[in-house]
């Protein structure tokens, strides 16, 4: 049995193997069937969470998606950006002849072949989001849905011998090192912290053999956080939300309204110009970001007309409203939601499908209304001031 990727560590009378793989590599699956068969452990832990492994045991999970509630309770972005990171590695996948995380699915069948225990070892992935979007700040949340959108474009391809090297120790430092220095912020929760949950659940397991399947991006951090004791509850709290994008979100509409108020006082024909360009600057761009998403002539109207009525209030958002109505007009079949998985596959799929346009939909609209509420609110200042 080969010991490329495996790490052994002993403590406190424990024997744990580490595997590291990578998600979508043909071989790491190979390898971990071949490694819990010859060592046989009392348990198997994988870089799971229970949500994540229920999708992975139940493909069909999507089937039962209530497509309005998820607009309402406003889960689109989220959900959009979740196909769009596994479309990246499904399209990885797909080239080597596998399924995403198929080294996680055999770590699962291999626990049950040699009667050992399984532990799902990850935190809560709407946690580690949660901590990730709470830690980045306005810039870390742009660069990082510029880079998931972007991914959906991406038509790179890897060699099967590159994405084993990823794996070697010198390149995974250097690629870690590297995403640091660009994106510090995110690293913390998205790897340091997920470290530290994951060594613990790993010294937590009851038994003398254990085997851990982790992504090759851990292994160093749990071989040094695993000598260490780790608060489980304290990784797995959500932060509180801040206060100042609320009070932004007030501030901006409560001066909007005064402004246009105070000016309509002195000189009416001003503030009727000061209304006009706020409601075409908020509608058009949110209009233009529906019709980008390729949305129904009547969802496109739809978002003009909110657009600039929900600017206005932080609690609605003019992509509710044009998501609702695309998806009673374009209402998504069965085979739509059966075809998720293969349409995510590439632009055009996110598209042409009825689920993932509706997400487009609700995001664009959304981020037309944003680009407007700025743009129209500072062409409102600027006529306030013209007109003093």
């Amino acid at each position: 049995m080969t010991e490329e990727n495996i790490t052994r560590i002993h403590l406190d009378g424990k024997e744990i193997i580490l595997i590291g793989t990578a998600h979508v590599s043909k071989h790491s699956a190979e390898q971990v069937k071949e490694v819990i068969e010859a060592e046989k452990p009392d348990v198997v832990c994988v870089e799971l969470d229970e949500q994540r492994y229920q999708s992975i045991m139940d493909g069909n999970k999507w089937k039962e998606m209530d497509i309005f509630k998820v607009i309402k309770e406003r889960k689109a972005t989220l959900l959009l950006m979740n196909l769009a990171i596994s479309s990246f590695q499904k399209r990885m996948a797909k080239q080597f002849g596998i399924n995403a995380g198929q080294e996680m699915i055999q770590g699962i069948e291999s626990a049950k072949e040699v009667g050992a225990d399984l532990v799902l070892a990850d935190r809560n992935i709407q946690i580690t989001f949660s901590r990730i979007w709470g830690n980045i700040g306005l810039k870390g949340k742009m660069m990082l849905l510029l880079q998931v959108v972007g991914s959906i474009f991406s038509r790179e391809s890897i060699s099967e011998e590159e994405l084993e090297k990823m794996k070697s120790q010198d390149m995974l430092d250097s690629m870690l090192q590297e995403f640091t220095d660009n994106f510090p912020r995110l690293k913390t929760p998205l790897i340091d912290e997920r470290d530290q949950y994951l060594s613990q659940k790993i010294k937590e397991a009851k038994g003398e053999k254990i085997v851990a399947v982790l992504g090759a991006a851990h292994v160093p951090g749990i071989k040094e956080e695993i000598k260490k004791d780790h608060d489980l509850e304290r990784l797995s709290t959500v932060p509180p939300k801040s206060k100042i994008p609320k009070i932004i979100g007030w501030s901006i509409p409560i001066l909007i309204i005064a402004l246009i108020t105070y000016t309509f006082l002195s000189n009416p024909s001003a503030a009727f110009h000061q209304t006009l360009s706020w409601i075409l600057w908020n509608g058009t761009l949110s209009a233009i970001g529906a019709a980008v998403a390729l949305a129904h002539p009547l969802t496109i109207l739809t978002a003009f007309i909110a657009a600039p009525i929900t600017s206005l209030s932080p609690l609605i958002a003019a992509g509710i409203f044009a998501g609702i109505v695309q998806a009673l007009l374009r209402k998504p079949n069965v085979r739509d939601f059966e075809n998720l998985s293969d349409d995510v596959f590439s632009a055009k799929g996110f598209w042409n499908n009825k689920v993932t346009r509706i997400f487009l939909v609700v995001m664009l609209s959304n981020l037309g209304s944003s680009l407007g509420t700025f743009i129209g609110g500072a062409d409102v200042i600027r006529l306030f001031f013209e007109n003093l």
